[in-house]
């Protein structure tokens, strides 16, 4: 797949199922998934706290906020891969819900 493609959250989802099957040789129990996605949004959080909060970066500390972001995204991917979950239902779904619950919400 070139760099320069779009890739959908289906195509997503199958890249990363195909990763995990050949070159990383299986999935990780859900719940090391689990404990890993925590770990991710961690370094992302990190990352937020250091470039817009009040915190001070350290030498050596990764700021790659793109990075962090797409390993939570992959790790989100197989979750959802290993559980049965089509995530382009899902957000449908989830995007649909909000809109229902929040469409006159934030008006003033």
């Amino acid at each position: 797949m070139s760099e320069q493609s779009d890739i959908t959250i289906s195509q997503a989802q199958h890249i990363v199922d195909q990763w995990i099957s050949s070159i990383g040789h299986g999935y990780f129990s859900p719940l090391t998934n689990m404990a890993i996605l925590a770990e991710e949004v961690g370094e992302v959080a990190k990352i937020m706290a250091r470039r817009y909060g009040d915190q001070v970066s350290k030498d050596g500390d990764n700021d790659d906020l793109a990075d962090e972001l797409a390993d939570v995204l992959w790790v989100t991917l197989a979750i959802a891969n290993q559980t049965g979950i089509d995530l382009t239902a899902a957000l449908r779904a989830n995007i649909d819900k909000k809109t229902s619950r929040d469409l006159h919400r934030f008006d003033r």
